[in-house]
């Protein structure tokens, strides 16, 4: 971990207005690098870095999707599980419109306007697992069970390898 100072974005005000105990982890963000060249450079497993992705359904409604790093989520089967006719990514911009994060930035935690999240189900038997802190370059880590507790996300099964 570099000595930058911790950064205070609106996740990490959340966290804190929520009295949730998490670990800074910056490192120096890549373009298009991902949760591979955040684990790499952190030291991590990349199954414990945790994507927040920002998606729309086929009424233009934004959603938040949790998925570990070295997955992808079948759109197809989450549109299914949530029972909608479909399920695609956002643009960055309209991912930003809808957050308030860049994209490579992007936190479940201090969203802009409030969207339903959903979680791979296998995120909540890790101890602790590493996901955005508002701003690139910039991971928080805690135990999955405090996701659960401050965001109630519905939890599905939609990863795949």
């Amino acid at each position: 971990m570099s000595k930058e100072k911790t950064p205070i974005t609106s996740a990490v005000r959340f966290l804190r207005a929520e009295k949730v105990a998490f670990s800074d982890h910056l490192y120096t963000y890549e373009e298009k690098g991902g949760t591979a060249a955040s684990s790499l450079a952190l030291g991590i497993d990349e199954h414990a870095v945790i994507k927040t992705l920002v998606m729309e359904d086929d009424k233009r409604n934004a959603l938040i999707v949790l998925m570990h790093g070295d997955m992808q989520v079948s759109t197809k089967e989450l549109a299914r599980v949530i029972g909608i006719k479909q399920v695609s990514p956002c643009t960055a911009d309209v991912a930003q419109k809808h957050s308030g994060y860049l994209v490579g930035g992007t936190s479940p935690f201090g969203v802009r306007h409030p969207m339903p999240v959903y979680m791979e189900n296998s995120i909540v038997d890790l101890t602790k697992v590493y996901i955005n802190g508002g701003k690139r370059g910039y991971l928080v880590g805690l135990p999955p069970s405090e996701i659960v507790r401050i965001l109630k996300p519905c939890i599905v099964s939609v990863g795949i390898r």
